[in-house]
C-alpha cells in the first residue's frame, strides 16, 4: 500500500514537471523573464501566447489524456482483454463518423459534437461487443470485430467527406488528431463530461474490479453483471467521445497507458490503477503534444501522427508479450 502511494506521488511529480515543460517550451521561445511577465500581464506578447495558445492546448491535452486512458482502462477491464482499446476496436472511428454526420446535419454547433460523438462511440462499442459475443466472445473475435467495424466507420467518414466537401478541411484535421486551434469554448462541454466520467469511475471502481473476475464469479458475489457491464461501456463511450469531440481520432493512448499502469501497479486495486491512469495519461499526452509542436519548429507535427508512430510498435510488442506470457 505504501509503495503504491509513493508511485502515485512520483506520477504526480512527473505531471507537474510535464505541465511546466509544456508551458515553457513551444514554437516560440520564451525566456524565464518573458514567461513570468506573461503570467502576470495578459496584454504582453508572452501573455497572449500563454493565454491564447499554450494554456488551452495544455488543458486540452491533459483532459484528452485522462479521457482516452480511462476509456481504454475500462474497456480492457470489462472485456478482460489487454489488447482492447478505443482505437483498436473502432470506438474512436465510430465517434468520428457520428461527429462527421453532425457536421453535415448541424454545422457549427459546438454542443452537438460531444453528443454525436458519444452516440457514435456507444453504438460502436455495443455493436462490436454483440458481434464478438455471437461469435464466441473470445479475445481474438473482439479484436477482429473491432477492426472490421473500424474499417466500416472510416469508410463512412470518407464517404461523407466525398459527398459533402465543405467538411473536408475540418475532417482532415479531425482524422489526424491534434490540439491546434483549440479554445476554451470548445473544451468546456468536454471538460464537464470527462470530469463526471472520471468521478464515476473512481466511485464505482470496486464494481469494475469484481466485473473483471468474470461473469459467473461476479454473479456469485451478488453483482448485477448485465447492468454494470452496460454502465461501464456507457462510461467508456462517454469519456472517449468527449475527447474525440475536440481532439479528433488520436489513437493508442487507451492502449499504451492502461497497460503501463498494470505493469507499474500489478497488484493494486482498480481505484489506485484509475488514479494512476489519470496521472500517467495526462502526462503522456501533454508531453507528446509539447514534443510534436516543438520538435520541428516552426513546423508542427500533429500529435496524432506521433502517437501512431509510438502506438503501432507498442501494439505489436503487446501481441508478442501476451503470447509469450500465455506459453509461460
Amino acid at each position: 500500500m505504501a509503495k503504491n502511494k509513493i508511485k502515485l506521488f512520483l506520477l504526480f511529480i512527473i505531471l507537474i514537471f510535464t505541465i511546466v515543460f509544456s508551458i515553457y517550451i513551444g514554437s516560440v521561445y520564451l525566456t524565464k523573464d518573458e514567461l513570468i511577465l506573461g503570467l502576470f500581464n495578459k496584454e504582453s506578447l508572452s501573455g497572449q501566447i500563454l493565454r491564447v495558445v499554450r494554456f488551452p492546448r495544455l488543458t486540452a491535452s491533459i483532459f484528452a489524456g485522462i479521457a482516452l486512458s480511462l476509456s481504454g482502462f475500462i474497456i480492457q477491464s470489462v472485456f478482460a482483454n489487454p489488447l482492447a482499446s478505443p482505437s483498436v476496436i473502432g470506438i474512436n472511428s465510430g465517434a468520428g463518423f457520428f461527429t462527421a454526420l453532425s457536421m453535415v446535419i448541424i454545422p457549427n454547433n459546438l454542443f452537438a459534437l460531444p453528443l454525436s460523438a458519444f452516440l457514435g462511440a456507444l453504438f460502436t462499442i455495443v455493436f462490436v461487443f454483440s458481434i464478438a459475443k455471437l461469435t464466441g466472445a473470445s479475445k481474438l473475435t473482439l479484436i477482429l470485430s473491432g477492426i472490421a467495424v473500424n474499417s466500416l466507420m472510416n469508410a463512412g467518414i470518407s464517404t461523407l467527406t466525398n459527398w459533402f466537401p465543405d467538411i473536408i478541411i475540418g475532417m482532415r484535421d479531425f482524422q489526424i488528431g491534434g490540439f491546434s486551434g483549440v479554445t476554451y469554448n470548445t473544451l468546456f462541454p468536454a471538460i464537464i463530461i470527462i470530469s463526471i466520467g472520471a468521478s464515476l469511475l473512481l466511485l464505482f471502481s470496486k464494481e469494475l474490479e469484481i466485473l473483471e473476475l468474470g461473469g459467473e464469479i461476479a454473479l456469485s458475489l451478488g453483482l448485477k453483471v448485465s447492468f454494470w457491464r452496460m454502465f461501464f461501456l456507457v462510461l467508456a463511450s462517454m469519456l472517449c467521445s468527449a475527447a474525440v469531440s475536440y481532439s479528433g481520432l488520436i489513437g493508442f493512448v487507451g492502449l499504451i497507458v492502461p497497460h503501463c499502469v498494470r505493469l507499474i501497479f500489478p497488484d493494486a486495486g482498480k481505484r489506485t490503477q484509475s488514479i494512476a491512469s489519470i496521472l500517467l495519461g495526462s502526462s503522456f499526452l501533454s508531453l507528446c503534444d509539447t514534443v510534436s509542436r516543438s520538435l520541428f519548429s516552426p513546423y508542427e507535427l500533429p500529435v496524432g501522427i506521433m502517437i501512431a508512430f509510438l502506438g503501432a510498435p507498442f501494439f505489436l510488442w503487446l501481441i508478442f508479450y501476451e503470447r509469450k506470457r500465455k506459453h509461460d
